[in-house]
């Protein structure tokens, strides 16, 4: 599928975020949507911590599967949607930052499954700190009541 086939993904993917309340609620925003990577942001909150004051793995999760999904988005034809199916996270190293990022990009495109990789990065002084990973798988869906992309 060529980059116009694909018609103004960048503006789907923003508007399609922007639509996600869960990302709203815990603060994140859109910060990079280009084909096949997309990168969301959100700033340390204790609101959203675990008992020992770190980033908690739920929000971990949450935030890598969206970064992975609208990457997905990306690859995919206007008409078309997106549903994750399966994932799994690593948890490397503890959510501790006073920002974080997260990294989604699409390691198989496909007509009917995608997989995507993505990568979670704790941000303070110094440099950027890996502390988790995700494989995920994503349907594309076509066709379905009440879910449109």
């Amino acid at each position: 599928m060529s980059e116009t086939d694909r018609g103004d993904f960048r503006a789907r993917i923003r508007r399609n975020f922007a639509r996600q309340a869960a990302m709203q609620t815990i603060g994140a925003e859109l910060t990079r949507v280009e084909h096949g990577v997309v990168e969301i942001e959100l700033p340390f909150d204790v609101k959203l911590t675990q008992q020992h004051g770190i980033l908690h793995a739920g929000i971990i999760s949450a935030a890598l599967d969206s970064a992975c999904g609208f990457a997905a988005y990306s690859v995919i034809d206007p008409e078309a949607s997106i549903l994750t199916i399966e994932f799994k996270v690593n948890l490397m190293s503890p959510g501790r930052g006073d920002r974080f990022l997260f990294r989604g990009e699409i390691t198989k495109p496909g007509s009917t499954i995608i997989v995507a990789d993505g990568r979670g990065y704790a941000i303070s002084d110094g440099p950027a700190k890996l502390i988790a990973s995700m494989t995920g798988t994503m349907m594309v869906i076509r066709g379905r009541e009440g879910i449109t992309g």
